[in-house]
């Protein structure tokens, strides 16, 4: 969601004379925040989710997105705390994101507390919909952007985005939304270009006729589905999970270890396979989100090489010896960064801290996107607006987040997930990151791979089908390392790194193990067997015995009798296919519909 300041959103023409004053009182404000909270320690393991639903009207043998946010949240705003469910505003106007209103602790019942408070969450929300709509957890809807997609009157081409295919009016009406989309458009000096592979099936044209594309932007492939608007990305619903360290050394290391897991996660939770109804040559969303953001400009596209949504450049922790000697071959590509935030950082008391300064110096690198005119002025003791007006428009697979006051402490973000059909599959997905960062730090486990491994990791994860068609680095030994040892390091399946070979112990053998070791005491019956229910789960997945959300739906689209197969999803399809999502997150069809999905849950 990011910050969502209250005030006078500033247009690109005004934010640019600011860029610098909002960067260096961002850096000031970390620096007070770096200096009150530095010395905090013993924070308990908290951790919480983020779980994105859009809204979707079914009637009369068509689905469109509902855009009653406003009018939903602002009942569900109203709900009482011993609910313990929050809810929060998105990027579109047919999203909502819920979240537990405290978190959860390290007790073996929040493993199962989860499940339960995601269910409650989607019940409530469930109460303020009208009787044909729906809440549903897909990832990316497949006819955004086509025809009328979305319950409004509105027009395409409208002031804000330009575009071709998505009215402005879908946008969240909070002034930062609409602000964000039009600035970045205008930094660039053009609109977004948004482009994924097409699936070629056996009646697909070739070369490829876009149905609802007669003229191209240069460069732009004719192979290829594009998109000309920031709502294609963050228009995508995803999972998410933030843990609390015990300490800021704690929540550095733990980004670090968690960070090599981030397209591994990516793949196996793969939900995205179709993009403007078109049947896309990919299963995930990130790279239409990364690239729906992009403000570089063509000259900085030459020496910046990623988007402001992408993988993380560099690892951050100042305490593990396995990275502090061999730095340079784990931190191995090149990191851009500001020279004078990095000054100010080293004057500020962070000249014996490389990396982190590294990190917080390579985010500001990019300019602040949304500047409220009443708030260019602030607090920099008590004020972290600024900082995070740049933080949090760094989107990447993991973020490293300082204390926001003094109930809360330092933070680690694990962001890659899409979202799944269920609250069964997102309780699964999360449980076992959770119990996947209790495992690494009880265990001292080291997954330190070359940055530019992960970044070959992200791209296998894009790949179609990846249970089948992928293979992913990891480093093979993660158990007794020391910075001695000589890492091996190779290519394997997901089923492979998540159930292990011969070679690799595996991610979730690795979990069970912790399970049953002096570390942990033994697990209540209710909690085993759903844990072991999750880690089931996942591991049917890796192995290809049950189907990803995105393997489901194309066996969905290629069974359907509408489908002609030349990769079009038309309004019929997409209508059944929301559809039976929609029954499956509400509980019913799993022995039926989704069999290939559930199969002995």
């Amino acid at each position: 969601m990011g910050l969502l300041s209250e005030g006078t959103p500033l247009q690109w023409s005004e934010v640019s004379k600011y860029v610098d004053h909002v960067r260096e009182h961002g850096i000031i404000q970390l620096l007070h925040t770096l200096e009150k909270y530095k010395n905090r320690q013993n924070d308990p393991f908290l951790w919480g989710d983020e779980v994105e639903y859009i809204v979707v009207n079914l009637s009369d043998g068509k689905a469109t997105l509902g855009l009653r946010q406003n009018d939903i949240l602002g009942k569900l705003m109203l709900i009482s705390d011993s609910e313990n469910v929050n809810f929060h505003p998105e990027y579109g106007r047919y999203m909502i994101e819920s979240t537990p209103l405290k978190p959860f602790d390290a007790s073996w019942d929040s493993l199962v507390d989860l499940e339960t408070n995601m269910r409650h969450r989607r019940q409530i929300a469930s109460r303020y919909m009208t009787p044909t709509e729906h809440l549903v957890t897909m990832s990316s809807y497949p006819l955004l952007g086509v025809g009328h997609f979305a319950e409004t009157e509105g027009t395409v081409k409208g002031p804000v985005t330009q575009s071709e295919f998505m009215p402005d009016d879908v946008i969240n009406l909070h002034p930062r939304f609409p602000t964000l989309s039009s600035n970045i458009r205008e930094r660039r000096g053009k609109k977004v270009e948004i482009t994924v592979p097409v699936f070629h099936d056996v009646n697909t044209p070739q070369p490829w006729v876009d149905p609802l594309l007669k003229d191209r932007p240069v460069g732009v492939s004719s192979q290829e589905i594009y998109m000309d608007a920031m709502g294609f990305g963050m228009g995508c619903c995803c999972l998410q999970l933030t843990f609390q360290g015990a300490s800021i050394d704690g929540a550095r290391d733990l980004y670090d270890a968690l960070a090599p897991l981030t397209p591994l996660f990516l793949a196996l939770s793969a939900g995205s396979p179709v993009f403007r109804g078109v049947v896309a040559d990919q299963d995930v969303r990130w790279n239409v989100i990364s690239q729906s953001v992009d403000d570089r400009t063509d000259d900085e596209k030459k020496t910046i090489p990623k988007s402001r949504y992408d993988s993380i450049d560099c690892y951050i922790s100042r305490k593990n010896e396995i990275l502090n000697q061999n730095t340079d071959f784990y931190n191995d590509i090149p990191v851009l960064t500001n020279d004078k935030v990095t000054e100010q950082l080293r004057e500020g008391g962070l000249e014996n801290d490389p990396l982190l300064v590294q990190h917080f110096s390579h985010y500001f690198i990019r300019d602040p996107l949304v500047i409220f005119e009443e708030l260019l002025d602030q607090d920099d003791k008590n004020s972290m607006d600024h900082f995070e007006n740049i933080q949090t428009t760094n989107w990447q697979t993991m973020r490293f987040k300082p204390p926001p006051n003094a109930s809360i402490g330092w933070r680690t973000e694990f962001r890659p997930c899409e979202i799944q059909f269920t609250d069964f599959e997102n309780a699964a997905f999360c449980v076992v990151v959770v119990l996947l960062a209790r495992t690494i730090v009880a265990n001292k486990l080291c997954f330190y791979q070359p940055i530019s491994q992960i970044d070959e990791n992200m791209k296998q994860a894009h790949v179609r089908d990846p249970v089948h068609r992928a293979k992913f680095w990891v480093r093979l030994s993660v158990q007794d390392q020391d910075k001695d040892s000589k890492p091996v390091f190779k290519q394997l399946t997901l089923n492979d790194i998540f159930n292990g070979n011969d070679e690799y112990i595996g991610l979730l053998p690795l979990v069970r193990d912790y399970l049953k070791s002096p570390h942990s005491e033994p697990l209540p019956e209710k909690v085993s067997n759903k844990v072991n229910q999750y880690l089931d789960l996942l591991s049917k997945r890796a192995s290809g015995e049950l189907d990803t959300a995105a393997t489901w739906i194309r066996k969905f689209i290629n069974s359907h009798p509408d489908y002609k197969h030349d990769s079009i999803v038309t309004e019929k399809i997409n209508f059944d296919l929301v559809t039976a999502i929609n029954k499956i997150g509400s509980g019913e069809g799993w022995n039926t519909i989704a069999q290939s999905m559930f199969r002995g849950f």
